[in-house]
């Protein structure tokens, strides 16, 4: 692996960490019939019970984590003019990646 491939993969980890942290966090009071680890195949309603109040928590402790406020999260949770039913962690661990590497913030 070439050093730029290693410092990526490296970036990109590190916002799966915090990721999965935010989550943590969040849901570490909540009743779940989820018993596993949260991982980047843990879908966010199927898995955590997200409502919709809880995705723009999320957001909220996400842009907060980086101290960013206008990360275009609508990109990610809109599909053909439609809210997605529901999302992993993988998508949206790669979308802040990709948005925070496009601002020099990774």
């Amino acid at each position: 692996m070439s050093t730029a491939m290693a410092v990526e993969s490296g970036a990109r980890e590190a916002v799966l960490k915090t990721g999965i942290e935010v989550l943590e966090d969040m849901t570490s009071d909540w009743d779940l019939e989820f018993n596993g680890k949260i991982s980047e195949d843990t879908r966010l309603v199927g898995d955590l019970a997200f409502e919709s109040i809880d995705v723009v928590h999320l957001i909220v402790m996400l842009g907060e984590a980086y101290q960013e406020k206008d990360i275009a999260f609508e990109k990610l949770l809109m599909e053909d003019g439609r809210y997605v039913t529901d999302l992993s962690v993988r998508p949206l661990v790669d979308f802040l990646h990709d948005t925070l590497r496009e601002r020099g913030k990774i």
